[in-house]
């Protein structure tokens, strides 16, 4: 699910509200002490009031987000958009008046509105601002959209009236553009017959599009199953309107009525959201870690001088994106890069190999280890550079487990393992990591990719520090 339809757009309208609002707040400062004629009595700096409510920011975007000012459904209509806009002022305004009041009585320092009248006007000008910076940034969309810039790259799957009327009213207008079309020659206009598919793993395949728009009742598990593998959305849209006039997520395309079913509820908003999180936590984890990271180095480099500390390791992210994930080297430098098989083969005991994946990818006393990687390993302290691997946003701090491109082949859903970012530690890590089978590490990530929340990740945080510190199912 590389693009999030109206994704960019949505961060759009809060840089541009963030923006309105803090003009709207010195604007009314201004009019009040330059333009209204009636005296004042009063001293404040207007650099002072501005900080402030810049620092108040959150606060809107709270209110805006929860009356809905970002939703697809409140955008659609212009009105209902306009009348919360309003509403947001006021309850904005009014919120900030009393924070004013409690920090006035409470913090040594002078009133934020040193006159009522700045607030009137603050909530007079913020929904006249805000009304102009979105109408500024919709028609800058629309003018991207028709020069088929931003546009979800969108196939249409199934044998419906439906795909008949897609492909004759999608317009640039939707955010959808059309690139081709897997149904039979009843339903396809002959204008699109060039662009038609008798197969969707080809269409897939050649287009790689952003999108997959179900029109047919048939293959509806296939096809959803298709999207996840090619990292793409799935719109489903059944031929019976009553079945989803109550859905929450029903948006129409060429008065075509599609529901949007995600793979993940790890998306949108919450995809920042964790993102942000990845950089506190990582900001804090690697400046707590950066001396034992110093030490841990150095004993490498007395042990073994000219092998390296650091071992990079290839693994895949979302997206199936390689990259080289840091550990310190715990394996002997000949063995690593190697498979386990290649490595027991190396050593001249293949008979190892067997034993290790019946075990759960675990033998005691592994000889391809050092005797100081051992110890690295049994204390979870080979793991550490990983927190640069969740800065660079290659991994987040909770996630599936990162796999080696070779284990592709043992994961027959590693579309949707593979359809977040891989983690530092993950649910299948602190649930006895090598104490459970492949077949249980791979149902716990799968289920933490399907029903993924802050409340989830906040508890295999402190799950993780508690299994670090007593070495569960560390060997």
């Amino acid at each position: 699910m590389r693009k999030e339809p109206g994704f960019s757009y949505r961060i759009c309208l809060i840089i541009g509200d963030a923006l309105a609002i803090v003009f709207s707040f010195a604007f009314s400062y201004y009019y009040r002490t330059h333009i209204d004629s009636r005296p004042y009595y009063f001293t404040s700096e207007i650099r002072d009031f501005i900080l402030t409510n810049v620092l108040l920011l959150p606060i809107w975007l709270v209110i805006l987000t929860s009356l809905g000012l970002y939703s697809r459904r409140i955008l659609r209509r212009r009105g209902l958009e306009y009348w919360r806009l309003f509403l947001a002022s006021i309850i904005g305004v009014m919120t900030i008046i009393t924070y004013d009041f409690f920090a006035t009585a409470y913090v040594t320092r002078g009133s934020l509105f040193p006159v009522r009248t700045i607030a009137i006007y603050a909530i007079v000008f913020n929904f006249i601002v805000l009304i102009i910076t979105r109408t500024i940034i919709r028609a800058i969309r629309q003018f991207l959209l028709r020069r088929n810039m931003g546009l979800i790259r969108t196939v249409i799957v199934g044998n419906s009236d439906n795909t008949t009327q897609l492909l004759q009213g999608i317009t640039a207008d939707s955010g959808f553009k059309v690139v081709g079309v897997v149904a039979s020659d009843k339903y396809v206009p002959e204008e699109w017959r060039k662009r038609q598919y008798d197969n969707l793993d080809i269409a897939l395949a050649r287009l790689r599009p952003h999108a997959i728009i179900h029109t047919g009742s048939k293959d509806i598990e296939a096809t959803n199953k298709a999207a996840v593998d090619h990292h793409a959305l799935y719109y489903y849209s059944p031929a019976e309107d009553s079945i989803i006039v109550q859905s929450g997520n029903v948006e129409f395309v060429a008065a075509v009525p599609i529901i949007l079913i995600r793979a993940t509820p790890l998306s949108g908003g919450a995809k920042i959201y964790k993102r942000a999180m990845d950089i506190i936590f990582g900001l804090i984890l690697t400046t707590l870690a950066a001396i034992p990271m110093l030490i841990i180095y150095i004993i490498q480099k007395i042990i073994e001088p000219k092998s390296p500390a650091i071992y990079k390791d290839t693994r895949l992210t979302r997206y199936n994106q390689e990259f080289p994930l840091l550990k310190f080297r715990s394996m002997k430098q000949e063995y690593c890069g190697l498979t386990a098989e290649q490595a027991f083969n190396k050593m001249g005991k293949p008979e190892l190999s067997e034993k290790y994946r019946k075990q759960g990818d675990y033998i005691k006393n592994d000889p391809r280890y050092t005797k100081f990687g051992t110890w690295l390993r049994k204390t979870s302290l080979d793991e550490i550079p990983q927190f640069i691997n969740v800065l660079k946003g290659d991994i987040s701090l909770i996630g599936p487990r990162a796999l080696q491109p070779v284990e592709l082949k043992n994961y027959g859903d590693r579309g949707l393992l593979l359809s977040v970012k891989s983690g530092l530690t993950g649910l299948a890590q602190v649930s006895g990591r090598r104490n459970i089978s492949f077949n249980e590490r791979r149902a716990l990530d799968i289920y933490y990719v399907q029903n993924w929340t802050p409340a989830l990740d906040i508890q295999i945080f402190f799950r993780t520090i508690a299994s670090v510190l007593h070495h569960d199912g560390a060997k």
